[in-house]
């Protein structure tokens, strides 16, 4: 397979992958559609290791947010062989729930996004996403 296409489909998982934080059903499908079966996911305050409670485990955070929006910018990808590696920028935009009487401003970060992946039998699939932090604004939830 000509390596121009494996970068636009692992480049894919990832802009699926921060799409889906805002819009789609986090279920197992969604998780089975994007990663292994050993996936690491590794965020400065969090880290889920494997496919299993993947799903759960983002419901969780994002529940804390009244509502989120992610911006990825186009990802760097190298290929060798079965195994990729990925670099991207995201923006992230926390919405607070609302307390009565309270105003809060978002919770707004920059990030450098990291990750592996690998050729699976179901076709390319994320094996690592690591998010460090660069820069935030606003507080995170209580």
């Amino acid at each position: 397979m000509d390596a121009r296409w494996s970068k636009a489909e692992i480049g894919e998982l990832l802009d699926r992958y921060v799409l889906g934080l805002d819009y789609d059903k986090l279920d197992d499908e969604w998780t089975a559609e994007l990663f292994s079966d050993d996936v690491v996911i590794e965020f400065p305050v969090s880290r889920h290791t494997g496919i299993d409670g993947l799903a759960e485990y983002h419901r969780r955070a994002l529940a804390m947010w009244a509502g989120t929006h992610h911006l990825n910018t186009p990802s760097v990808v190298s290929v060798s062989g079965d195994r990729a590696t990925l670099r991207a920028n995201m923006t992230s935009v926390h919405v607070h729930h609302e307390r009565e009487g309270e105003i809060r401003p978002h919770y707004v970060s920059g990030t450098c996004v990291t990750g592996d992946a690998v050729r699976t039998e179901r076709g390319w699939r994320l094996s690592r996403l690591s998010f460090d932090l660069i820069w935030k604004t606003g507080n995170p939830p209580d």
